[in-house]
């Protein structure tokens, strides 16, 4: 089949979802595109279309959208559709001329099937695969369900009337999208992140260290709880414990993250790594005894699926899917959101565990990874749903 991923721009090293899923649907068969927006990276996976860029200049701006809709003569059929669907849902004229514009790479492309990465990325996009006779599938991630609707009331309603297909990452994420109007009836898979099992044949074998060596992977943002997160280290630390919490990633929030690790005296404990590549990444985990991930809410979560299986203690809050990703005193622990008093408790009786009791949790949380959450099993499901 002809498989058109739509992203604003291609997947970077860390995002192995779909750097995973465009080598499988390759491997199998399929002739897969990659469509975006942007496309300042060097990706190699496989093909990438560029969408036209808008200009600033309003002369170059028309000028190009004359090019465009010249090159769309040739597909008139297929433009005639797109403004006909356009006007029937309500568009005025300015957004239909708008619309076409951005989406012209896609409205020349002969493809099965247009999944869109990222259901926002669907809005203002809802006919172009009717327009083609292909069929429309989108993914339900975090910032689609939990954030952007809050911001824009019913913004899935004409999505929800177009897709054939839906994608989510996990439980929570489907019920979500159902909570945002998905019907029921609309046909749903839930593909879960996964790991490469290749790349964690060697775990973390080791007891605590002295200090305790904490680590979280996550972009520097409001939602991930870093602010809880380092009251929760500063109670800890009051207590007498003695370790080192290193996080890594960046973001906007890095000035106020760092000013309230020195308003909680924490300069000595805390490090700020910065983003890093996936192969070192995974060698800070080799050397981590906790991995936390106290995010208001994920939609899943890979960087703790790859913490398990490099045989880290997992502390998770239990925001969005994370009770789906750990299982509460089974494969790590799963403490109340928003609750910096319960999470430095946790880490607590947790550090004063024995040290059998947590090597059986560490084993079975490693193994129930990598048996239930692998590039394989993933890589099967993307085939299974386009067929």
């Amino acid at each position: 089949m002809r498989i058109g991923i739509i992203l604003a721009k291609p997947p970077s090293y860390s995002e192995t979802f779909f750097t995973s899923k465009i080598k499988g649907l390759l491997d199998y068969g399929h002739d897969v595109t990659l469509y975006v927006r942007d496309n300042s990276s060097s990706f190699s996976g496989c093909k990438v279309v560029l969408a036209p860029k808008v200009s600033k200049n309003p002369i170059v701006q028309i000028i190009k959208m004359v090019l465009v809709f010249v090159g769309l003569l040739f597909r008139f059929k297929r433009l005639q559709q797109f403004i006909t669907l356009e006007k029937a849902s309500g568009r005025r004229t300015k957004e239909i001329f708008r619309n076409t514009f951005i989406n012209a790479h896609v409205l020349k492309a002969n493809l099965d099937w247009i999944h869109f990465g990222f259901t926002t990325l669907a809005i203002d996009s809802e006919h172009v695969a009717e327009s083609i006779g292909a069929k429309m599938a989108v993914s339900c991630r975090g910032y689609d369900m939990d954030v952007y609707p809050l911001k824009h009331k019913d913004c899935y309603d004409l999505v929800w009337k177009k897709v054939d297909k839906v994608h989510a990452i996990s439980k929570y994420m489907l019920q979500k999208a159902y909570s945002h109007g998905l019907q029921i009836a609309v046909p749903s898979a839930i593909i879960f992140p996964a790991v490469n099992k290749a790349l964690f044949e060697n775990k973390n074998e080791s007891d605590f260290r002295v200090p305790i060596k904490i680590t979280t992977i996550a972009r520097l943002h409001w939602i991930k709880g870093l602010d809880y997160t380092l009251e929760a280290l500063a109670i800890l630390k009051s207590k007498g414990v003695n370790f080192n919490y290193e996080i890594i990633g960046d973001g906007p929030e890095y000035e106020s993250l760092r000013y309230a690790v020195h308003e909680l005296d924490l300069e000595d404990s805390v490090s700020f790594i910065g983003k890093l590549s996936h192969s070192d990444t995974l060698g800070h985990l080799k050397n981590t005894d906790i991995y936390l991930q106290y995010s208001h809410s994920e939609g899943f979560c890979n960087a703790i699926l790859e913490a398990q299986a490099m045989g880290c203690l997992c502390i998770v809050s239990d925001g969005g899917a994370l009770a789906e990703n750990v299982l509460h005193e089974k494969t790590g622990f799963v403490v109340p959101n928003r609750n910096a008093k319960a999470l430095s408790e946790t880490i607590f009786r947790v550090l004063e565990q024995d040290n059998l009791v947590l090597s059986q949790i560490k084993n079975a949380s490693r193994t129930r990874v990598l048996n239930e959450f692998t590039t394989e099993q993933q890589r099967q499901a993307f085939i299974d749903f386009y067929e």
